[in-house]
């Protein structure tokens, strides 16, 4: 009956832990809907193109994917950074900084400033 007490005395309750076991079950049932969602995604657009190409009439094909290797990546990914690289135009970096005239401003005038009231004894 103690541990009981110890829990209804703090600022724990029944409430609060059925909000965060829901919370839980529900991000965890999230997660794992979606990853059955990505792994059967492939699995139908494989199917879909077997059926399309029956249709067709036109064997079907097998087609087994296979992993690219990291240099692969590596020179994949190079090609496109230089590629958009050079998409992008180059800026000359100068600032010009034009003065204005009127100078006022309400956010630079002195009655609207925030003062301290309590420094005023």
């Amino acid at each position: 009956m103690a541990p009981l007490m110890i829990i209804l005395k703090s600022n724990i309750t029944l409430e609060s832990l059925v909000i965060a076991a829901a919370g839980y079950l529900i991000v965890f049932t999230a997660l794992v809907l979606l990853f059955w969602f990505f792994s059967v995604v492939p699995k139908l657009i494989a199917l879909g193109k077997i059926k399309r190409r029956v249709r067709q009439g036109k064997p079907p094909v097998m087609v087994e994917c296979e992993a690219i290797s990291g240099e692969a990546t590596a020179a994949i990914a190079m090609a496109l950074h230089l590629y958009l690289d050079e998409i992008h135009d180059k800026e000359s970096g100068v600032l010009t900084i034009k003065r204005i005239s009127n100078t006022y401003s309400p956010w630079s005038s002195k009655i609207y400033a925030v003062r301290n009231q309590f420094n005023r004894l």
